[in-house]
């Protein structure tokens, strides 16, 4: 009978320790069954599951491999797999997956037992844990860090719902974000992202901004604030403000548009969707203006808002043609993807407002950026803790990868 036997290795990470192992395994014509690797802090620990022939013994084998370690000054333990054991863990693999991403500013022991309770109470089982963030420091701003660390567990939560909403209360308590996806094909293909513009790509909302050099700041802040709660149709709030703005120097948009602050990570993010060959674009409930200093900037592919009508130098309180409202963006999203080839599945769209619930609701991927409770609650995902470019953990880039 084949003999199983799991081989665990640890001890200072150095070149040549796995070459070394293998090629004592190779002597021996051993079948490896499973392999795996990991080194924290210069502490390596690797494991190999293999297989003997019923034909050679195992005792010289693990005399050689015992040996090998104390050259290596490495730590090494075996342990005997049972044929039924190895047949149960061969029939889990077809066992649906999922990432749980866990993003903060620093992650603590206590972040790491909340999440990984949690999974274990809906009988998820952790096969692998992932830093995907580069090594923070122990002394620095606080504001600047980010830390990311992925988990990969096997299971079918029996209520997904219960689950989602456990995430959700855990990530308010903590001050953390907690994704929970299916780990599938079209996590790692996606090839379309769309963004809302304000207070998404940029820290304001633009027509705040203008409602302020118009004098009429309070009133349209507390009309965009109702609509962000999705108290108020989004055309009629939007038609209110905008009229609001009658009279206004069109020249005041250009001063509006050189003061806008770009949101934390904006700039990163796209670059690194661009360079990876994503294709972006902006679809905003607000102005073309405004979106389209973004695209000169940033270089988006796509851009569709809101047109001001602009008459002899002023703002004349009107918009031209149709309103871009959530069902718009929703509709944009299928155009675009239907023009790029893509299914809905390989899309990801962002945004913090009511009116951005629909297209987040149809992209494989909708995200809630620091957007209202909500839409936090309705979205599939949400990032509150860290800048724009955190996004990129969610489909699983590292820091080690070119994300700066």
């Amino acid at each position: 009978m084949n003999e199983i036997i799991l081989m665990t290795l640890s001890g200072n990470d150095k070149p040549g320790v796995t070459s070394g192992i293998t090629d004592i395994l190779a002597d021996y014509q051993i079948n490896i069954l499973d392999i795996g690797q990991a080194v924290i802090h210069n502490t390596l620990s690797l494991g190999i599951l293999f297989q003997v022939p019923a034909q050679s013994a195992s005792s010289p084998l693990l005399r050689d491999l015992l040996f090998k370690a104390h050259a290596l000054n490495m730590h090494v333990r075996f342990e005997p797999v049972a044929d039924e054991d190895y047949q149960q863990w061969v029939q889990a693999q077809g066992k649906s997956r999922h990432i749980i991403t866990l993003l903060a500013r620093r992650i603590s022991a206590e972040h790491i037992a909340r999440v990984t309770e949690i999974a274990a109470s809906h009988g998820l089982n952790i096969d692998n844990i992932n830093r995907l963030s580069g090594r923070i420091p122990l002394h620095g701003e606080q504001r600047s860090t980010r830390a990311c660390v992925e988990f990969s567990v096997r299971g079918i939560p029996a209520d997904a719902a219960a689950l989602r909403e456990e995430f959700l209360t855990a990530a308010s308590e903590h001050n953390v974000d907690i994704a929970f996806q299916r780990d599938d094909i079209y996590r790692r293909n996606r090839r379309v992202v769309v963004f809302d513009m304000d207070s998404t790509l940029i820290e304001a909302e633009v027509i705040d901004e203008l409602a302020k050099e118009a004098g009429v700041g309070e009133q349209v802040s507390e009309i965009t604030e109702s609509a962000m709660r999705g108290e108020l149709d989004f055309d009629q709030s939007f038609r209110r403000r905008v009229a609001l703005l009658k009279g206004l120097d069109a020249s005041v948009l250009e001063q509006v548009a050189q003061r806008l602050k770009m949101t934390e990570g904006a700039e990163t993010l796209v670059s690194q969707l661009k360079a990876l060959g994503y294709k972006t674009a902006i679809l905003s409930g607000g102005f073309t203006y405004f979106a389209n200093h973004l695209q000169q900037k940033l270089g988006f592919d796509y851009v569709y808002a809101n047109e001001l009508d602009i008459q002899d130098g002023r703002v004349t309180g009107e918009v031209k043609g149709s309103i871009v409202n959530g069902e718009r963006k929703a509709e944009l999203l299928r155009e675009i993807a239907a023009r790029e080839g893509v299914s809905l599945e390989q899309t990801i769209a962002v945004g913090d407002g009511a009116n951005d619930l629909p297209m987040l609701s149809i992209a494989g991927l909708g995200i809630a950026f620091r957007a209202k409770p909500l839409v936090r609650q309705s979205a599939k995902q949400s990032i509150s803790t860290l800048g724009l470019d955190g996004i990129l953990y969610l489909i699983g880039f590292r820091d080690r990868d070119g994300l700066h």
